[in-house]
């Protein structure tokens, strides 16, 4: 839907070995970021992969709260909160499936 805008909350480890998302806990999703948190870096990393993994510009993501804590509630435009979910969801089931095969 036009004008749609959804909240979602999430907890960022930064100065990782890579981009990744952990899954959610408590309703929260929880991503590791390979930026420090210096700077703004690992918020803009944050924005960056997101956008990647959800497939809409960077520009339709922003921290609302929380740019200098490691929980942020991110606002996505264009998306609504089912669509965030199955997307994320897919992204879950995609990453449970790779740890079981190793």
């Amino acid at each position: 839907m036009v004008g749609e805008n959804t909240i979602i909350w999430v907890q960022v480890q930064a100065n990782a070995r890579k981009n990744e998302v952990l899954g959610f806990r408590d309703g929260i999703l929880r991503v590791k970021i390979a930026a420090p948190p210096i700077k703004n870096k690992a918020n803009q990393e944050l924005i960056e992969y997101l956008s990647h993994i959800l497939g809409i510009s960077k520009s339709k993501l922003t921290v609302e709260k929380g740019m200098t804590s490691k929980r942020k509630a991110i606002s996505i435009s264009g998306l609504t909160q089912n669509q965030v979910n199955e997307l994320l969801g897919k992204l879950e089931f995609i990453q449970t499936t790779k740890e079981k095969k190793e």
